[in-house]
């Protein structure tokens, strides 16, 4: 079941069902009409078109004819490529395209009670966080009565037409579908995260290690649930569309089928040329023109293999799309995978489980710096950071993390001419681990790490971040460009993701960045008024550096900034020294190096130990 499922145009479908069976009339879309504006904006008719519905274009019309395949797919006069090839990942993953399709059996003809079937269908899909229920009738564009975009190879099955018609109706005509992204596609299917990577940056053709990793990473995202694809970029910015030697198609997308380790004479040679025995399986959308290197259809690398293992591959020797590569030349002639996770966020699973955190937000313009939320890429340093701002913590000493930006669609404004997507990205700094509000100013916070920026719906990170606090900064690149967004966090303990709130008038004091040589196994405190921080303890150490960052906003200047070092012990902590600083803003801002100190006044006698640190100490909030 779907909880909040939102009707798109506020129409729902059993209402308008209903209401056709009363009144004895097949279902007439007004919010997507069989008309040339439901068709193109730009490009010319590809003959006279006609609208039909199933049952005037075949006898017996029906969703599914022999269930669910991703052999059900061709590709029609529409460049795309991406969307059919998702819908052949979609197909593959029952319980995905169950959700996308929904009662498919109750929707689906009934030649024995036809009065039943109001010419009305609905589809769900994962549009910018929220599940949407998509209504449409079944009049569908023909000429010469046959279909003119996405069809079956049985000409009685209509899924994947009629998903692509309520898919079209969601981002505003048919040619809004023309170019895309596999990506965008599989998550609007899934909801789940999608993940691009360059093939050709991580050299994952020349090293066997890396290539190794990466054969892992797919066939663990394919064995639960994932939907993957793939791609080759044209050889020039020119060229959308040519074919290699060995029959793929570049600026092309396919999707991947199957990933598995082949069996040779019925036992598995794990590492003996390993790069052969890694296989994936892809299928062009086209339902033709496969690969013709070495493990294609007919090759003679299959005479290695018994007729067992062939069935259970599932091997063709018809042109049908379909085709197998070994693992090694996919990765040296394919240049992009896009990868589709449901990440586990469940409690109740035998798998890893990742703990998510979401938040929407938005670019927004304003004159005033104050309100401002669309400041540009880290570039535009005076306006960089008075865009929207995020905390988080990492509790762990180290934990793996993955990043998901997503911009709103820009699909739906390609009639207007604003359909392109806006350049966009995030930062990510390590700062005080007492922050709460916003940055003003970057002083000596860390800035850590920082995503590709690209014109794309998502932009995804993987990362590995040590213990501490942390602000993301999601930006567009170009400052004053507005738009909306949807951050999603995955940690493996909660992260605490959370907007910080506006900074009040209090006078700041910021003291941050101390490194520390001493002990064995030492800590820090940082106090100021009745605000302390704790570092992590450096365990058996007497070089200690510690990244260890604090600010304290004081009302009372007398109040000094005490930092003591302690050594942590099985029974009772030793206090090793400490040094007092009064923390005024003329003081020096270069990093010092302070004699240790007994407890007491700032002349207290001296201790054995030095403690560098750099303090910030202002009067104006906004330096910080």
């Amino acid at each position: 079941m779907l909880a909040m499922v939102k009707p798109f145009k506020g129409q729902k479908y059993h209402e308008l069902k209903q209401a056709c069976l009363r009144e004895h009339r097949l279902f007439e879309d007004p919010e997507f009409l069989a008309g040339n504006e439901s068709l193109f904006f730009s490009r010319r008719l590809p003959g006279p078109v006609e609208w039909k519905r199933p049952k005037d274009i075949c006898d017996n019309p029906h969703l599914f004819v022999g269930g669910i395949s991703s052999h059900d797919l061709h590709q029609g006069k529409l460049g795309n490529c991406w969307f059919v090839a998702a819908c052949s990942c979609l197909a593959l993953q029952e319980c995905l395209w169950k959700k996308v399709i929904p009662k498919a059996k109750e929707q689906d003809w009934d030649c024995r009670r036809p009065e039943k079937h109001a010419g009305i269908f609905h589809f769900r899909f994962w549009s910018f966080g929220d599940w949407t229920d998509v209504v449409i009738d079944d009049r569908l564009p023909t000429i010469n009565g046959e279909l003119i975009f996405c069809h079956s190879n049985v000409p009685n099955e209509f899924w994947s037409a009629l998903l692509e018609k309520a898919y079209a109706k969601l981002v505003g005509c048919y040619e809004a579908l023309d170019g895309g992204n596999t990506a965008d596609a599989m998550t609007d299917f899934t909801g789940a995260v999608s993940e691009s990577i360059d093939l050709r940056k991580g050299n994952y053709g020349k090293f066997l290690l890396e290539q190794t990793k990466l054969f892992e990473d797919l066939l663990k995202a394919h064995d639960r649930g994932g939907l993957i694809s793939c791609s080759i970029l044209p050889d020039m910015a020119n060229e959308r569309q040519g074919t290699t030697e060995q029959g793929l198609v570049r600026g092309h997308a396919y999707s991947v089928t199957d990933i598995r380790k082949l069996r040779l004479g019925g036992r598995l040679l794990a590492f003996f040329k390993a790069e052969k025995l890694f296989m994936i399986r892809m299928r062009n959308p086209w339902g033709k023109r496969e690969w013709n290197g070495p493990w294609s259809d007919s090759s003679d690398e299959w005479h290695r293999v018994s007729e067992v293992e062939k069935k259970n591959m599932g091997l063709s020797v018809t042109d049908d799309g379909e085709f197998w590569m070994a693992f090694d030349d996919w990765c040296n002639n394919f240049t992009d995978v896009d990868i589709c996770r449901n990440l586990n966020t469940s409690i109740f699973s035998i798998h890893k489980t990742w703990e998510k955190a979401t938040v929407r937000g938005a670019w927004l313009h304003d004159e005033d710096p104050l309100i401002n939320r669309a400041g540009g890429c880290f570039n535009n340093r005076a306006t960089f950071l008075q865009n929207p701002q995020y905390v988080f913590n990492i509790n762990k000493e180290e934990d793996k993390v993955l990043i998901s930006l997503q911009q709103r669609d820009r699909r739906p404004y390609r009639k207007d001419g604003r359909g392109e997507n806006y350049i966009i990205g995030f930062e990510i700094f390590r700062v005080e681990l007492n922050r709460e509000y916003r940055l003003h100013r970057l002083q000596v916070q860390e800035r850590v790490v920082g995503s590709t920026y690209i014109d794309s719906r998502t932009v995804f990170l993987r990362t590995i971040l040590k213990k501490g606090r942390y602000v993301i900064i999601p930006t567009l690149f170009q400052p004053g460009d507005i738009s909306e967004f949807i951050l999603k966090l995955f940690t493996d303990v909660p992260s605490e993701l959370r907007t910080p709130p506006p900074s009040d008038a209090r006078p700041p004091r910021q003291t941050s960045h101390m490194n520390f040589v001493s002990g064995a196994n030492p800590y820090l405190i940082i106090k100021c008024g009745r605000e302390s921080v704790r570092s992590p303890v450096q365990k058996e150490t007497f070089d200690a550096v510690f990244d260890t960052q604090a600010i304290f906003y004081r009302k009372n200047l007398k109040d000094p900034i005490v930092v003591q070092v302690w050594n942590k012990k099985l029974l009772c902590d030793q206090f090793l020294g400490q040094v007092t600083l009064v923390g005024e803003p003329g003081d020096s801002r270069e990093l010092r190096t302070l004699q240790l100190r007994d407890k007491g006044a700032p002349d207290a006698p001296p201790v054995t130990g030095h403690l560098s640190l750099k303090v910030v100490s202002t009067d104006n909030l906004m330096e910080l």
